[in-house]
């Protein structure tokens, strides 16, 4: 009976309410974002880190981390990538660890760029099992007594099931628009052994980036600009939009938007800081560090989750003998990594 209860409360938890995580600093996780976004930058080799730790204050954990490499061929415009995503949740530890490769195409003129990305891999969902609580375990005056149970376990603690994605971005003028649609074939994850299909994740953004002086003779990366960005995700049931403006100006990137929340947690307010660093600007060396702290503005008070941070550091360099300074095709139009 125990072991029924428990397999009814997983399934609910995996058919009503999973859904993916979320980042803030969603251009600094442009892989997770898109696969269309895969060797999408100027340089040769780039590197992301993200880690973001949500809700401090609820007890059990929540964490969240990705971790990037990907590699831009100049003759296709497109790249070739990898990817390990890694999430903890609750108390028990339920744990999801996926493996994904990554590659991207692109077509266009000196007017625009369309670009092309899949991604297929591999995730494991495991969940300690010794860390749940069962009524056996229980005394309605002393609490926790024991802890062990005679309560069986999952038959399937240790999942393992294929993934794959599928992206397309836009640039053209001084807009991009990108779509990215995750878990296509909807995999079972279910820990017991009934159908529990993973919904499909659909990802909207769109970003416009406004010259302050068009007219100003100077490197992109010394110049200001104001970018307003909207990203929308809709798993299942859940839906989500962020609602925010940049401003960059010599490196430096300050943003605040707004998430909203309901099904999926507390609306936020979201503040970042972002550092480019131009360690060796002509051969397309950067180094870049983030941070952002979201705020719940609605639902959950500041006081119940002492709100979400995130810590985010990135690299870029041109490869030594690589062929790195040919100029890629549609060398006229702007490309995605001009928008973050």
């Amino acid at each position: 009976m125990r072991w029924l209860i428990l397999s009814v409360l997983l399934m609910k938890g995996v058919t009503c309410f999973a859904q993916d995580h979320l980042y803030s600093q969603f251009f600094n996780a442009p892989l997770y974002l898109n696969p269309a976004l895969t060797g999408q930058f100027p340089a040769d080799l780039r590197v992301n880190l993200i880690y973001r730790n949500q809700w401090t204050a609820v007890p059990g954990t929540l964490s969240y981390a990705t971790a990037s490499i990907d590699y831009n061929i100049p003759q296709f415009g497109g790249g070739i990538g990898f990817m390990v995503t890694r999430s903890s949740e609750g108390t028990a530890y339920q744990d999801k660890t996926n493996i994904a490769g990554l590659y991207s195409y692109s077509v266009g003129s000196d007017d625009f760029v369309l670009s092309f990305g899949l991604q297929v891999g591999v995730t494991n969902r495991s969940i300690n099992y010794n860390k749940l609580v069962f009524d056996d375990q229980l005394d309605p005056t002393l609490g926790i007594i024991s802890n062990t149970s005679i309560a069986s376990q999952l038959p399937f603690n240790n999942k393992f099931y294929f993934d794959s994605g599928a992206g397309t971005n836009l640039v053209i003028s001084d807009f991009n628009i990108g779509v990215a649609m995750q878990h296509i074939n909807q995999p079972n994850e279910s820990f017991t052994g009934l159908p529990a299909k993973l919904p499909i994740r659909i990802n909207a953004n769109v970003s416009y980036r406004l010259d302050l002086d068009e007219f100003e003779n100077l490197d992109d990366q010394d110049k200001s600009y104001i970018i307003p960005s909207v990203v929308y995700y809709k798993q299942a049931d859940f839906d989500s939009y962020s609602v925010g403006v940049q401003y960059k100006h010599h490196g430096v990137n300050v943003g605040v938007s707004y998430r909203s929340g309901e099904q999926t947690g507390p609306s936020a307010l979201v503040l970042s800081l972002i550092f480019d660093l131009y360690i060796n600007p002509e051969g397309g060396e950067k180094l870049r560090f983030g941070v952002s702290h979201d705020a719940a503005a609605q639902g959950l008070t500041y006081g119940n989750t002492a709100g979400s941070t995130e810590g985010s550091i990135g690299y870029e360099t041109t490869l030594p003998n690589s062929g790195g300074d040919s100029a890629p095709r549609f060398e006229g139009a702007k490309r995605c990594y001009q928008f973050y």
